[in-house]
Formats: C-alpha cells, sequence, structure tokens
C-alpha cells in the first residue's frame, strides 16, 4: 500500500468526460490514502477554434482568461487543474524530426502549468502517473523531475489512426524512458515488455457497487415494456472500429424471435447500417453512466460482439466486468485478453457460436451461476485494482523511495 504520497494523473482524458473513464476511478482510488493533481489534456489551437461553442470548449476559454479558477478541488484530497495555456495542433505534420521539436514545445508548456499547481498545491517528491499520454507525457520526466514515473497501458492506441503515424515511434521511446509500465491486459505486457523490463499487468478495476443489484432494487426502464423477449443486449459506444455489425446483423437475421437491444452512442457506420431496417433491433441511444445497470438489468443475455483487429485483440472491455456485476450470462468474442473471463463468459469464435452460446446462456442461467458470477466481478474492484498497482510500483522501481 502506497499512503501519504503526492500524485500526479495526467490523462488523455480530462476529469470532466462524459463517459466512463479507468483514470477517474484509479485517481479517486488514489485520493483514498494521498493527495492527488489530476491533470486534463491542454486545450489545442484547432480545438479551440473548430469547437469553441461546445460548454466544454468555452469553460476551458474562461480558464485560459483567468475568468475561472484553473485549480479545482473535486474530494478531500483530490484536485483537477485545467492547463490555462494552448498548446500547438501538430499531429498534421509529416516530419517526424519538426513534430518531436514542437511536441517537446508543447510539453514545455504544460510542465509550467503543472509545475504553477504543484506550487499552490506544495507537492514534493511526487508520483508521475501517465495515462497513455505518449505524445505530451514524452518529456515530463525531464520537466518535473518526478520520484517516480508510470506509464499505464489500457488500449493498442499506436494502431488508432490518429496516434500511429507518430505514436508508433514515439511510444516505445516513451515506455524505455519510465520507471514501471502498468497494463490492463497480459498483451499489452507483453508489448511494452519489449522496452522495458518492469511492465506489469495490473489488471482492471469495475464500478461494482453501482451495478450490485442484491436487493433486486434496481428496474430496467419503461422503454423495455415495448420490446419482446428474450433481450440480447449490448450497452457501450457503437463504433466499427470496435464492434462486428455484420456479426449483429446476422444474429438478428437468424433469430428474429430476438431482440437485439443497443445502447449507446453510434458512430456513421453504425448510423448507416442495415441493423436500423432490422424489426428486432432496437436502438435507445446514449445514456447517462448512472443509468447503464437500470439498462443492462432489462438483458436476458449480455453481449460483447468485438470485431478482432490489432486494437481490440488486447482490450480489457470494462463492460465485462459490469453484466458480471449483475449477474448476467454474457456471450464474447474470444481474444487472448478474454481468456481470463472463460469460467464466467461464454467465448465464441464464429456467427455460429454467438448463435449458439446466446441460446445457451438463455438456458442456463441459474442462481448459483449467478452468484458466481457476481462473486468473480467482485473480485475486479477498483480498491483491489489500485490496490495491484501500488504493489506493482513498489515491486518494479529499483530506486530508493520510502513507501508505506
Amino acid at each position: 500500500m502506497i499512503k501519504g504520497k503526492d500524485i500526479i494523473v495526467f490523462s488523455i482524458q480530462p476529469y470532466d468526460i462524459e463517459i466512463g473513464s479507468n483514470c477517474k476511478n484509479i485517481a479517486l482510488d488514489f485520493a483514498k490514502d494521498n493527495r492527488v493533481l489530476y491533470v486534463n489534456p491542454p486545450l489545442d489551437r484547432i480545438t479551440k477554434i473548430k469547437k469553441r461553442h461546445r460548454p466544454e470548449i468555452q469553460k476551458r476559454i474562461k480558464i485560459s482568461n483567468g475568468e475561472a479558477s484553473d485549480l479545482v478541488q473535486i474530494t478531500n484530497n483530490l484536485w483537477n487543474l485545467y492547463p490555462k495555456d494552448t498548446i500547438e495542433s501538430i499531429n498534421w505534420i509529416h516530419s517526424h524530426h519538426v513534430f518531436k521539436i514542437l511536441n517537446k514545445r508543447n510539453c514545455s508548456i504544460l510542465s509550467g502549468n503543472i509545475k504553477s499547481a504543484i506550487d499552490r498545491l506544495g507537492f514534493s517528491d511526487y508520483i508521475l502517473f501517465n495515462d497513455s499520454s505518449m505524445f505530451l507525457g514524452q518529456y515530463l520526466k525531464e520537466f518535473l523531475q518526478p520520484k517516480l514515473y508510470t506509464y499505464y497501458v489500457r488500449d493498442f492506441l499506436v494502431k488508432v489512426p490518429y496516434w500511429k503515424k507518430h505514436g508508433a515511434k514515439l511510444e516505445p521511446e516513451l515506455i524505455e524512458k519510465v520507471d514501471v509500465v502498468l497494463n490492463n491486459s497480459q498483451v499489452y505486457a507483453d508489448y511494452a515488455a519489449n522496452y522495458n523490463e518492469n511492465s506489469v499487468m495490473v489488471g482492471q478495476g469495475c464500478d461494482v457497487e453501482m451495478f450490485t443489484d442484491s436487493g433486486n432494487h434496481i428496474k430496467a426502464p419503461k422503454e423495455y415494456s415495448n420490446i419482446p423477449g428474450p433481450v440480447v443486449g449490448y450497452v457501450g459506444s457503437l463504433t466499427s472500429l470496435r464492434l462486428d455489425i455484420k456479426l449483429l446483423e446476422f444474429i438478428a437475421h437468424r433469430k428474429p424471435e430476438w431482440s437485439i437491444v443497443l445502447v449507446g452512442p453510434e458512430d456513421e457506420d453504425f448510423k448507416n447500417s442495415a441493423l436500423h431496417q432490422l424489426p428486432n433491433v432496437y436502438f435507445l441511444g446514449r445514456k447517462d453512466s448512472q443509468d447503464l445497470p437500470a439498462y443492462i438489468k432489462g438483458f436476458d443475455v449480455a453481449m460483447n460482439p468485438q470485431v478482432v483487429n490489432d486494437i481490440t485483440v488486447g482490450n480489457y472491455p470494462r463492460k465485462i466486468d459490469e453484466y458480471l456485476a449483475m449477474g448476467k450470462p454474457i456471450v464474447a468474442t474470444y481474444t487472448k485478453a478474454m481468456e481470463m473471463f472463460k469460467e464466467h463468459v461464454y467465448l465464441g469464435d464464429t456467427k455460429q457460436d454467438y448463435l449458439k452460446l446466446i441460446a445457451q446462456g438463455l438456458a442456463d442461467n441459474s442462481a448459483n451461476k449467478k452468484e458466481q458470477r457476481i462473486a468473480f466481478a467482485k473480485s475486479h474492484s477498483w480498491r483491489n485494482n489500485v490496490k495491484c498497482i501500488y504493489e506493482a510500483i513498489i515491486a518494479s522501481t529499483k530506486r530508493q523511495i520510502s513507501w508505506n
């Protein structure tokens, strides 16, 4: 356990993001025993211009103009920093050499904002926890001189177009620099181990309490009253980068007696897909995170119909733990990262597997199986996940740090 320390958390996701965020949950748990500064990504110039009418951008512009504080206290031990200075938008630059020069300048600007905040808070001898920011995190060790620098890998971002162009070179360089790499799946741990021997799989957390329904107090939304059962459902962003649209179409065509319920925002591929013309497919749209347990409650079988690609093969989908916490039978696409769930989740490789396994989940949903799923999910609480992070940091670092 690490207690009484100062921790800086820097993420590619801001604290005020609408969707769930691993890093936010980890920061909240860090703050139970330590002082934590959560640093939002700084505003870049193109975003400031093109998206200036959005409320979240307006908020940042006001902070930049000195009309609102850049430092907001979230809990007794947790503060959120909105960097005041705008950085340059440079990802469009083709020359990697030029990109690195300008990226270092952006890092210097960000570091100045962070130093201002930690001086005001009186932070010292701090641990720096970088959540996947391979560009702006590149020189933070040099500029901030943390006592310990950790890099957190929870996605194979170098396969995503935005990060790929420069990240394919920069992420390995950053991994080499840090003291320990923390990974939420073994696939990512193996990848990072190519560049840093201190690469550890720490697993994933889940808001277990939020998805606990032991007293049967969670009620399915009224929308389900017009949806015939059995209901086979998915909760999360509907994006063709991660989900198999053809698989969903196949299931809906082959099993018209099943209702396919999809809860979440759609990308353009989903919006234009033939799924919208199928009578047994229901798109319920984006929902607030606190309402998701109710929508999962309405599922007879939950699913994660992933397409298998470089981005998803190592992915640890937190929705699996959320489904399990509610005791739901689950059918998911087999990947190496999903092997840890094989005792509690039906894993399939083919479209035909999905038909067979969904039918199996509908038929075999005993009280004992529900209890086993819930118990497994409880082992993946954020408290347990952060405990694994602490243990990995302590075991992996060779620095002389006084750990409590």
